[in-house]
């Protein structure tokens, strides 16, 4: 007898083992099944279909690299130095706001 005092039937242990084995008999199984439509598949949408490449013209590019130094720059500011460097930006452009938040960066 167990030390629990509960007693255990032979009969619902084998059921419970039979289940056991069943389940990790199975999972290999599952698992070559989800690779190979991984290889199959080889796309990052849940159905299948390829993602689409995204065309981007130089000048697009360009504009999103500097896009994101400036609010690289920005990020790093106090407030009214951000307001003065988008002001900035509104009189001379993007470039200029650039230099300018760098400066106040002090990088």
């Amino acid at each position: 007898m167990p030390r629990g005092g509960k007693k255990v039937s032979i009969g619902g242990e084998l059921v419970s083992a039979r289940r056991s084995l069943r389940a990790l008999e199975q999972t290999p199984k599952r698992l070559a099944a989800q690779v190979r439509n991984i290889g199959r598949n080889n796309s990052a949408t849940p159905k299948g279909k390829p993602c689409r490449k995204l065309k981007l013209l130089p000048a697009r590019l360009k504009a999103l690299r500097l896009h994101g130094k400036y609010l690289g720059y920005l990020r790093h500011l106090k407030p009214k130095q951000k307001a003065k460097v988008r002001r900035l930006r509104e009189e001379k452009g993007v470039m200029a706001a650039i230099k300018q938040a760098r400066k106040l960066a002090g990088r």
